[in-house]
């Protein structure tokens, strides 16, 4: 069989499929059980300084199996959560802490508490597009996500990853400003703005009004966006966006990802997803005659 273990940024991954951040990761049991679910490592939930409630329901939209949410980033706050990430961590976890903030020492103060209670990487939120001066004023300069990683990279030791947003119209110079503030990875991408609205009642459907939308309708851009990528950094890429087969794992992995993360996912295939998808992704990879992974990073490039 190939080999599916996969070295991204220093982190040795038993199988190419991560747990993206918003999905099982707000406590250390759910945590626990995605790994024992068959993911390669997890992200948690996006974790702040201090606690965040987010914002009023209705905050979730089913869209022809996609979703739209506007949750507001809630979380305990980084002093609560360290326990949280210490549980997972004692479950023989491999763990990957997501951080946010308002300024750049916001998220290398929770970086460094992250690590401290042990994460093996952080991956810096960057990009949410519905919470204003947390994500997505950021995610719209160069300069500031330049500013930002070289902040959490002089506070941490661990791998850093910046996870960038789509809402832009040339990701690939954010994501050589986040190589030369220091990042050790790549995350691409965070959800699509976008927008539903109830005819019946003639007003947005989420309380936010926008929200992020996630699944299988965005994966073709989420694609896109590796592809260009990869051809403008010579860090590693974690693909995510409407990964919910193998196949969909190949495709991103031969835009140029490394690995890929799975979230939407979840919710139509079960936890399971993350051992349904490294099979499936073994498979393909002995019916083509690959003998593992890397062989199929950027093959799309030619």
């Amino acid at each position: 069989m190939p080999n599916v273990t996969v070295r991204l940024a220093g982190l040795k991954l038993r199988n190419p499929t991560v747990l993206a951040s918003g999905f099982l990761g707000e406590t250390g049991p759910s945590l626990v059980r995605v790994w024992k679910a068959g993911a390669g490592a997890v992200v948690s939930k996006s974790i702040s300084r201090e606690p965040r409630l987010g914002y009023a329901n209705p905050t979730i939209h089913e869209a022809d199996g996609s979703l739209l949410n506007a949750v507001g980033l809630p979380n305990p706050g980084v002093k609560a959560y360290a326990a949280e990430a210490r549980h997972a961590l004692k479950a023989g976890v491999t763990l990957i802490a997501s951080v946010f903030g308002s300024t750049p020492d916001d998220y290398a103060r929770v970086a460094a508490a992250l690590e401290k209670a042990g994460a093996h990487a952080v991956e810096m939120n960057l990009s949410c597009p519905h919470v204003e001066g947390t994500g997505s004023e950021i995610a719209q300069s160069e300069e500031a996500v330049r500013t930002f990683v070289a902040a959490v990279k002089a506070k941490t030791h661990v791998p850093v990853f910046a996870k960038l947003s789509p809402n832009v119209a040339e990701i690939a110079p954010f994501a050589v400003a986040a190589e030369e503030g220091g990042a050790d990875g790549i995350t691409a991408i965070n959800t699509v703005k976008a927008m539903a609205i109830s005819p019946e009642v003639r007003r947005p459907v989420l309380a936010h009004g926008t929200g992020g939308l996630s699944g299988p309708a965005v994966k073709p851009v989420g694609v896109r966006c590796v592809y260009e990528i990869y051809d403008a950094v010579d860090i590693p890429i974690l693909g995510v966006g409407g990964v919910a087969t193998g196949l969909d794992a190949v495709e991103y992995l031969m835009a140029g990802a490394s690995a890929v993360q799975v979230g939407t996912a979840i919710l139509t295939r079960g936890v399971e997803v993350f051992r349904k998808v490294t099979e499936e992704i073994a498979a393909f990879l002995e019916a083509e005659g690959y003998r593992n992974v890397r062989e199929v990073v950027g093959a799309a490039h030619g």
